[in-house]
């Protein structure tokens, strides 16, 4: 019961100030995720699936002002990549820093243009796949974002997009607190690639919910921006049709807590959903993933790679499942975490599951935490190679199977770029 009253008071407390659509298909939409919010109230670190991260911050009534980082002269994440640039600041859709919305094979729209109309494509997707995740893992933060959010994209893709769509989140009142929420729905065969970039605000809470129809595929790359002090909880809503595929790659350097849930339902045949991750922490950061996959299709394959590099007292988190259900013949699953500890301050907390209700798979799970291979790092000294370049080529090879995932090499020689301009940061 003191539970139960601590998770109401908590949601009381948030939902102060709070306003949502109130007319057409979204205002009914927000009214019944308000509806679940209400029956579940918010999460406390007592909840299993936040034992190892402290909601506090991202459930109290004001957001903690996050100071702006000033990237100097550094290029923006993906600015190589020829894309349609989509841009919020703080929230805000900013049509001057966007392109034009028109792209060969993709509808894109506002959510906030769409939110009046009395019926829309994304009414059968809003709020929907939120809701189908919501069991048997509840997942508060979600359902106040479908209540709550302002605005965000509506993507319908019904061939194969010209060029990637990129979102980027641009960062500049210390105090902004921002929800978004974003639809994606791919026809048949159709074909996305999805970037996004920046640091959004001091608190940032976001909904992404993916329609992958029957030989569809989307693709998803992310880079969650440097600003250190900022919060973030994202999650991940995907369902996929039979031959379709999805592929998620997040990258994430410093922030003081990012939680990023995914939760994935491979329904048809042959479908392949893979999600990846790398992190780098140096000091007070708090870095969780927190992916549920279920497997209800046959022969259907599922990755998860999870790599963080953590020094100076940073922490790690990782709760991956794989959910097989029954009929769910020729699974492929597979899981991994691990974590490089570059000091004995930092630690990697994980909790790898299986859940299997079929006899005819092939699923396996794995977790390691360890620190950097003394005797490579001997070998490369031995040939003349500096220490720092040296522990720099092998945190890059630790990290080298995550970043595999992402197929277009641009994008992943991009990744690796950043990468080593965090290591060149933080060499001390």
């Amino acid at each position: 019961m003191a539970l139960a009253a601590a998770k109401q008071d908590a949601l009381a407390a948030r939902l102060g100030g709070l306003a949502r659509h109130t007319g057409g298909w979204l205002g009914a939409a927000q009214a019944d995720a308000l509806a679940r919010l209400t029956a579940m109230g918010l999460p406390t670190k007592r909840d299993e699936y936040w034992r190892y991260s402290d909601p506090s911050s991202l459930t109290a009534a004001v957001a903690t002002p996050a100071a702006v980082f000033d990237a100097g002269d550094e290029s923006p994440v993906f600015d190589v990549i020829d894309r349609l640039k989509i841009v919020f600041v703080d929230g805000v859709f900013d049509a001057a820093l966007s392109d034009d919305l028109a792209l060969a094979g993709v509808e894109i729209e506002r959510l906030a243009d769409a939110a009046g109309a009395d019926i829309h494509w994304a009414q059968g997707l809003y709020g929907v796949l939120e809701t189908r995740g919501q069991s048997p893992v509840q997942r508060p933060l979600a359902a106040l974002n479908t209540a709550f959010a302002t605005d965000g994209v509506l993507i319908r893709v019904t061939g194969k997009a010209a060029k990637p769509v990129g979102i980027t989140y641009i960062h500049r009142d210390p105090t902004s607190d921002v929800m978004l929420h974003h639809c994606i729905k791919l026809e048949a065969g159709a074909e996305l690639t999805l970037t996004e970039n920046g640091p959004a605000a001091a608190r940032f809470t976001k909904v992404l919910e993916v329609e992958i129809a029957d030989g569809a595929r989307f693709h998803h790359i992310r880079a969650q921006g440097r600003d250190h002090e900022r919060r973030a909880a994202t999650h991940i809503f995907a369902r996929l049709g039979a031959e379709a595929l999805f592929k998620s790659f997040t990258l994430t350097a410093n922030g003081r807590l990012t939680r990023n849930e995914c939760v994935i339902e491979l329904v048809g045949d042959d479908s392949k959903a893979h999600v990846a991750g790398a992190a780098m922490g140096d000091g007070d950061f708090h870095h969780d993933d927190t992916v549920f996959i279920t497997h209800q299709g046959q022969r259907c394959e599922s990755r998860q790679v999870f790599k963080k590099v953590l020094k100076n007292g940073a922490v790690g988190v990782f709760q991956g499942k794989i959910l097989v259900k029954q009929g769910a013949q020729k699974t492929d699953g597979y899981q991994i975490s691990q974590s490089l500890l570059l000091d004995g301050d930092s630690q990697f907390l994980a909790k790898p599951e299986l859940e299997i209700y079929a006899d005819d798979v092939k699923c396996s799970h794995g977790s390691t935490s360890g620190a950097i291979d003394e005797t490579a790092l001997y070998y490369m000294r031995s040939r003349g190679v500096p220490l720092k370049a040296a522990q720099s080529l092998l945190v890059l090879a630790f990290l080298a199977e995550a970043i595999a995932e992402i197929e277009d090499e641009a994008i992943a020689d991009d990744i690796r770029d950043r990468l080593e301009g965090w290591l060149a940061r933080h060499e001390h």
